[in-house]
């Protein structure tokens, strides 16, 4: 039995940054506004997505503003949609020379907010995940895979290739998985049921996510056979985890063997704010 274990992904955050900002600077100006896969956003909105999400990092976590904090409530997804089109909709006249500076600027400070953290802390939030409060590395996580799946949206949009290889990818998928305890929270089953979620590629690897307690909890690896499995290629996971592709559409594509009906809950994984 190996239960999963803290993913600390602090120094990915300045590669990943670094390689947006060189894809970023040397990009044309007719691709700023190529159409995304987020829609109605161009590569220049989704820049300035990401340039408004670390603003917020530094203003609300770092300096303690909440002035523009959103309290919970059954609308806040909706309230965070429309803020985030008024930002993108405020910031549009930003140049992309200077939308560059800012988010290298901005992000660098960010990079080292992050590494002042103490990932061990129980002050973290990921609602995907479960109730608050979460351990400092698993929202730090949250915060890598926004910045990593934001980012392969404008690769994708330009026709670059994206940052796919394990490095980069793994520790992505690795947190997206943290929320099927919390998907299959619902799901009723014997003790010792295993549903096996497999990840082909070069950042995949397997999880087991086992009914016990009366709850369910995610493991690496169990010693009980599984009562469902379903394998995936890397790509069709991040994009159900993150809604880029439809949860049929990602059963297609998928092999499962077993339990359909337990393996059914696998595809309603939602990894992220939506």
């Amino acid at each position: 039995m190996k239960p999963v274990e803290p993913i600390f992904v602090n120094d990915l955050f300045e590669p990943m940054l670094n390689d947006l900002l060189e894809l970023l600077r040397h990009l044309p100006e007719p691709e700023w506004g190529y159409a995304t896969p987020c829609p109605g956003w161009t590569v220049k909105d989704i820049a300035l997505h990401l340039l408004g999400d670390e603003i917020g990092q530094l203003s609300r976590r770092r300096d303690k503003d909440l002035s523009s904090l959103l309290p919970s409530g059954p609308d806040l997804v909706s309230r965070i949609n429309k803020n985030n089109e008024l930002w993108v909709e405020a910031t549009r006249r930003i140049s992309p020379r200077l939308l560059c500076d800012l988010l290298d600027m901005i992000g660098h400070e960010v990079v080292d907010y992050f590494k002042g953290l103490d990932l061990m802390e129980m002050n973290g939030s990921v609602s995907w995940a479960g109730p608050d409060p979460a351990p400092v590395w698993l929202d730090v996580a949250r915060e890598y895979t926004e910045r990593w799946h934001h980012q392969q949206h404008i690769r994708e949009a330009v026709g670059r290739s994206g940052l796919t290889d394990a490095l980069f990818l793994r520790p992505v998928l690795n947190t997206f998985v943290r929320a099927l305890p919390y998907t299959f929270r619902a799901v009723e089953a014997p003790e010792q049921t295993v549903m096996k979620l497999v990840v082909a590629g070069e950042a995949g690897q397997s999880w087991d996510l086992l009914r016990e307690e009366a709850r369910w909890a995610l493991f690496t690896e169990t010693s009980f056979a599984p009562a469902a499995t379903v394998a995936l290629d890397q790509e069709t996971a991040w994009k159900l985890f993150t809604k880029g592709i439809a949860p049929e559409k990602a059963r297609e594509r998928a092999t499962v063997q077993g339990d359909e009906a337990l393996a059914s809950t696998l595809f309603s994984t939602v990894s992220i704010i939506a």
